[in-house]
């Protein structure tokens, strides 16, 4: 795997776990349906482990390969960057669920 490509994997998955967190919040904002709020906390059950997962396959290539280990971790860090966006939006879904009701 080349450098880019590796980075390309940490970016697809930030972005693809952080586009459908938004959709969740900001369709259950706009919307009030509480599908939408349920299936982003699905999302954060299914999310995690992937994450999670994801992570843990980079950090092990990168350590095999020890030329890739930089690019690795670096994947890994950007993906590490929906924790903080995962517990905001869990808080604020609660939040509002609460609010609503």
């Amino acid at each position: 795997m080349k450098n880019k490509d590796i980075i390309t994997v940490g970016k697809i998955t930030f972005w693809l776990f952080f586009i459908l967190g938004n959709i969740c919040l900001l369709g259950y904002m706009i919307t009030k349906i509480e599908a939408f709020a349920s299936y982003g906390f699905i999302l954060l059950l299914f999310a995690t482990p992937v994450n999670l997962v994801v992570i843990t396959i980079l950090i092990i290539y990168g350590f095999i390969y020890k030329l890739y280990l930089k690019e690795c971790m670096k994947a890994s860090l950007i993906i590490c960057i929906n924790i903080p966006v995962a517990i905001l939006y869990f808080y604020v879904g609660i939040f509002l669920m609460d609010f609503n009701s």
